[in-house]
C-alpha cells in the first residue's frame, strides 16, 4: 500500500473538496487513462487493487502509470472508547480526488486492451469515473 515515509504533521482536519480539479487533469504520461467524474476519498487499498487489476489484465505489456498519491491520513478511534480524550490515531492514507483528476494512464497497449483493463480498475473505485484517450 502507499503512504508517504515521513510527514511534517501526524493528523489533518477532513477538509473540503470543492469545485473540480485545477492539476493532475491532462493526459501526460501514457495515451490512456482514467479520469474521475466525482469527488472523493480514495484509500491506498483502492488505488493499490486498481493498479493490481490493470496490471494483471495487460498482461506484462504496456506500462501503467498511478497519479494520485494518499497523503492524507485519516484517523479513528476505537469503538468502545468514551468521548473527549483527544483524536484518534491514523489508521489509513487516502488521496483527495476532485471531479477531473487523472487516476491512471496506460501507454504501450491497444485501445481495446487498454479500455478493458481500465474498465477493471474502475470498477474498484468509489466514484464514477470515464475513459479517456489523449488527443
Amino acid at each position: 500500500m502507499l503512504s508517504p515515509k515521513k510527514t511534517r504533521f501526524r493528523k489533518q482536519h477532513r477538509g473540503r473538496m470543492k469545485g473540480i480539479s485545477s492539476r493532475g487533469n491532462y493526459i501526460c504520461f501514457g495515451r490512456y487513462a482514467l479520469q474521475a467524474l466525482e469527488p472523493a476519498w480514495i484509500t491506498s487499498r483502492q488505488i493499490e487493487a486498481g493498479r493490481r487489476a490493470m496490471t494483471r489484465n495487460v498482461r506484462r505489456g504496456g506500462k501503467i502509470w498511478v497519479r494520485i498519491f494518499p497523503d492524507k491520513p485519516v484517523t479513528a478511534r476505537s469503538t468502545e472508547a468514551r468521548m473527549g480524550a483527544g483524536k484518534g490515531d491514523p489508521k489509513y492514507w487516502v488521496a483527495v480526488v476532485k471531479p477531473g483528476r487523472i487516476l491512471y494512464e496506460m501507454g504501450g497497449v491497444t485501445k481495446n486492451i487498454a479500455r478493458r483493463a481500465i474498465s477493471i480498475a474502475a470498477s474498484k473505485m468509489p466514484i464514477r469515473t470515464q475513459f479517456i484517450i489523449s488527443g
